[in-house]
């Protein structure tokens, strides 16, 4: 690329070769190949004066970090925590190509388009733009290529925060995602940013019945009836609406009448907020989502056992241990002979509304969007962001988009087919980083 690019060019055409890069990662170890993003990040950085460290912990599952050191060691520093692989497609639902980054009518499509490449391409816009312009910030910034994201961090932030933790500071970080709008009532504006995220309580639940052959199933307890009553149960579970400051305000801020509002803070209705219905309900909810269901292998034999796996999402505050004693009561004469197992088990975490890193970012928001409120809010899934919080920092999902574009609209882009993300909010997310960075670190 020219050095006279403007940084939002910069950033598009990045994020088109990150699509063409293709990192899928189906969640195994010889997925993802994210060392062909890092390649293409290292060349994106090539003949600027920034510190460039890789990191491979399983072959060709690399993260990569650029780094500016600050001038100030005393001053703040801020770390952009972007990740380079992708989930799988779904080929026949696609009408195009989700490997060709095509651009039509504004939108560039492509695996990753909005999860969460244009972010990153954005975040490595502006830290090169950083790094030419020939002024050191007074902290320390870092921009972090992370492999292994939707797999929870394994390979990537997750390694580095265990393994290379003193490779970037932590302290201060942002990732995705934020700076949709609300569809505010009364159809003035409201601005989100993400502040924490749900943690993980994956549960195997195994029950044991008798075995025997296919051909005679009279007078047998069957695993299957057993487990699908299990599976019932599970799901007739309806726990407690969360009574915290993040949903009140986050309620608040759609503008509702009294009743209306009164109905979603209890968690009596949601059909109010439309497509947001769903996201809410899990912000404000902890969720059980059953997600897998095995038992038996051969057609002519009787299972003995049976298992039911859950996706379950707990809030802040809620525990590991309240959530088996939630279950154990849901089982109730079954308790006793279901087995619960914990798989991936990742408390929730959520950082201030206050302090240095948010308040750079509500002024910046303020900068392109003047006068707009903006509500805090929880992530229904998972980010790098939570390593950092885990390590003592802050973490904040921060981007920007149009007016037009509601915090449902782009949750729906999430994963989806033919997924997408419009040219303009690739611009306005790269010209966001730069500013915050300006006013962040002072340059």
């Amino acid at each position: 690329m020219q050095e006279d690019t403007p940084i939002d060019e910069a950033a598009i055409t990045l994020l088109k070769q990150l699509v063409r890069n293709g990192c899928v990662n189906d969640l195994t170890a010889d997925s993802g190949g994210e060392a062909k993003s890092a390649d293409t990040l290292e060349q994106f950085f090539s003949g600027t004066d920034v510190q460039v460290r890789r990191f491979e912990p399983h072959p060709n599952r690399v993260s990569i970090a650029f780094t500016i050191e600050g001038t100030d060691p005393e001053a703040e520093p801020l770390t952009l925590l972007g990740h380079t692989d992708v989930v799988p497609v779904d080929l026949p639902k696609w009408t195009r190509d989700p490997f060709a980054a095509e651009e039509e009518a504004g939108r560039i499509y492509g695996r990753g388009a909005t999860d969460m490449l244009y972010i990153t391409a954005a975040m490595a816009a502006a830290t090169r733009d950083v790094a030419r312009s020939g002024d050191r910030p007074k902290g320390t910034l870092t921009f972090v290529g992370c492999a292994d994201e939707e797999a929870r961090g394994g390979l990537g932030a997750g390694w580095l925060a265990s393994h290379a933790g003193d490779a970037f500071s932590w302290k201060n970080c942002l990732s995705e995602e934020g700076g949709s709008h609300l569809p505010v009532a009364d159809g003035s504006d409201a601005l989100v940013v993400v502040v924490g995220e749900k943690g993980a309580a994956q549960r195997r639940l195994t029950i044991h019945g008798d075995a025997g052959h296919g051909s005679t199933p009279y007078g047998r307890e069957l695993t299957v009836d057993l487990i699908a009553e299990v599976a019932r149960r599970v799901c007739a579970i309806e726990p407690p609406v969360t009574s915290d400051e993040l949903w009140e305000g986050y309620v608040r801020a759609f503008r509702f009448d009294e009743d209306t509002q009164r109905a979603l803070i209890d968690g009596s209705s949601y059909s109010a907020l439309g497509d947001l219905a769903r996201y809410s309900h899990a912000m404000s909810h902890l969720t059980i989502a059953p997600t897998v269901m095995h038992a038996g292998g051969a057609i002519n034999v009787l299972p003995s056992t049976a298992h039911i796996e859950l996706d379950i999402r707990p809030l802040p505050g809620q525990t590991q241990e309240s959530i088996d004693e939630m279950l154990r009561d849901a089982l109730g004469d079954l308790a006793e002979r279901v087995t619960i197992e914990h798989l991936i088990t990742e408390d929730a975490t959520v950082s201030p509304t206050e302090g240095p890193l948010y308040e750079a970012i509500v002024e910046t928001f303020d900068e392109f969007f003047p006068g707009v409120p903006v509500v805090p809010t929880i992530a229904a899934g998972g980010s790098d962001l939570r390593f950092a919080r885990r390590k003592g920092g802050v973490g904040y999902g921060f981007a920007l988009h149009e007016r037009q574009r509601t915090l449902g609209g782009v949750l729906d882009l999430l994963h989806s087919h033919d997924e997408y993300v419009e040219v303009a909010d690739v611009r306005l997310t790269t010209l966001a980083y730069r500013s915050l960075i300006r006013r962040f670190l002072g340059v």
